[in-house]
């Protein structure tokens, strides 16, 4: 299906896109890359990454992306971050470069397939955004959860006036 093959390279270019900038690498042509990709070598638009069996039962994951990066100009020698980031990584080639930024792209896309197969995508960010909602009113690192437990028992839409109210009745101790 299409639609899905979209929403699940999205997911996998996430997680590129994000190493890609973080090393200074033009992400945008890296996005583009791999979704023209995608959408010609294979005659139609195709999931990026693949997941089978080996003989011994073992998961076994592929990507097939191009990946047009590299060490030698741009923002990955002038720019400290990126630098940084390379240096941490224990990048010396752009090969080496180039399988990190696919292997984040193929780690994304497992824990995307765990979420769907398990809580599924919606209540694992619902989870996260109930969190975030949490202490962006103010919770301490110690009244989260219970935040979050009040705010999801109460049944109702999840609004910031909720999570406000779910805060003051944790602090009275409700």
């Amino acid at each position: 299906c299409p639609h899905a093959t979209a929403t699940n390279n999205k997911g996998i270019m996430n997680a590129i896109s994000s190493v890609a900038v973080a090393c200074g690498q033009d992400w945008r042509a890296v996005e583009a890359g791999a979704h023209a990709y995608s959408s010609f070598e294979r005659e139609q638009y195709s999931p990026m990454a693949e997941w089978s069996k080996d003989n011994e039962g073992n998961l076994v994951g592929t990507i097939e992306v191009p990946m047009a990066v590299g060490l030698v100009g741009g923002a990955v020698t002038v720019h400290p971050g990126a630098k940084a980031n390379v240096a941490l990584l224990g990048i010396k080639t752009a090969n080496d470069l180039a399988k990190c930024i696919a292997a984040a792209g193929l780690a994304q896309n497992l824990g995307a397939l765990r979420a769907l197969a398990t809580v599924g995508i919606q209540a694992g960010h619902m989870k996260l955004h109930l969190r975030n909602m949490a202490t962006s009113v103010g919770a301490e690192p110690d009244e989260v959860e219970a935040v979050v437990s009040l705010a999801k028992k109460s049944g109702e839409r999840i609004t910031v006036a909720l999570v406000e109210d779910a805060l003051r009745r944790v602090r009275e101790g409700n």
